[in-house]
């Protein structure tokens, strides 16, 4: 929570959430509204380990878990209990929800980089204490296992950025890419696309390893690692490496509607080759009894899947409802 804190006191959505944050302390200073904040942030992460500690299965799904819980916490706290603490009258409206969708964005990254961190302790947790006992060693070293990964990764990005290029065509964006590289040609933008699209799928072998066990699980995932990438590429970095300030408005977000649709297009894709490429590699995955036992408690009836339907939902709906 305090990792995803400091990163959200460090984006732009701070510039709405300071003034909220001020109105708790009359009169505080700068270190004090910031620690105020860091502790909310720390409150927040400490109730996610408290109700997801049991689903945690990988990188990718407890990402997924965080982006849930920070669109839900947007919720409770920009429009509900932060007003509220201030003095200020409830409203749900739909033109006061349109003002706070810079923080939406804001508590997507908290939550993306809150469930990234909590799942990264996790797994050191797990091979310190659980994996080095030799009954419970994996047949494939890790190593071994990271590279077909991000191998398997890259070839479904490459995938995934092919079938994208279609709705890139459509839009005209290509020339934009190209200025990434200080360029106007559409098939150096064409180009450029294509080794980006390589990149974020080494980056989905690396998070989504062995997390899909079928077709519909993996289009699940891909729905939200596209949408992920939306928010972090679309709204945030391709803006920053083109030279121009980005913008989490919900103008902006309304005109980039039609790559939200390519991103999800993309993402599907490369959790589909991804899945026909783990599954072809033939191995007969053995897992320790702790991870079996969580894969169980997820397929039982948890709320972590059904968290990531309310992310999937709100992440799409919220951009066209709003704008």
């Amino acid at each position: 929570g305090i990792a995803g804190g400091w990163v959200f006191a460090h984006s732009g959505a701070q510039q709405e959430f300071s003034p909220l944050v001020q109105g708790l302390i009359r009169d505080g200073s700068p270190f004090e509204d910031s620690a105020l904040h860091l502790a909310i942030s720390a409150a927040i992460g400490a109730s996610f380990g408290v109700l997801f500690q049991r689903d945690v299965r990988g990188l990718g799904s407890c990402m997924g878990w965080g982006l849930a819980y920070g669109m839900l916490w947007w919720f409770i706290g920009p429009l509900t209990l932060l007003p509220l603490s201030n003095g200020q009258a409830l409203d749900w409206s739909a033109d006061f929800a349109a003002q706070q969708f810079g923080l939406l964005v804001g508590h997507v990254f908290f939550g993306l980089l809150m469930g990234l961190v909590y799942a990264a302790v996790d797994r050191m947790w797990v091979a310190f204490f659980f994996e080095s006992d030799p009954l419970l060693r994996e047949r494939e070293g890790t190593g071994a296992r990271t590279l077909l990964s991000l191998s398997w990764g890259g070839i479904a990005g490459l995938a995934g950025g092919l079938v994208y290029t279609l709705p890139m065509l459509d839009t005209g964006i290509l020339p934009y890419v190209a200025g990434i590289v200080g360029g106007t040609s559409p098939w150096l933008g064409w180009f450029v696309h294509l080794v980006l699209s390589v990149v974020i799928g080494t980056i989905y072998g690396a998070l989504f390893s062995r997390e899909a066990s079928n077709a519909g699980s993996a289009v699940a995932w891909g729905l939200v690692y596209g949408l992920v990438w939306w928010f972090l590429g679309q709204l945030t970095l391709f803006p920053l490496f083109t030279g121009q300030p980005y913008s989490w408005s919900i103008g902006e977000a309304g005109t980039s509607l039609p790559s939200m649709i390519g991103h999800l297009v993309y993402g599907v894709t490369t959790a589909l080759v991804f899945l026909m490429l783990e599954r072809r590699h033939g191995e007969e995955i053995t897992t320790t009894s702790r991870t079996r036992s969580r894969s169980k408690e997820v397929a039982d009836g948890t709320p972590a899947p059904a968290l990531c339907v309310l992310a999937l939902g709100l992440g799409v709906l919220l951009p066209i409802l709003l704008g």
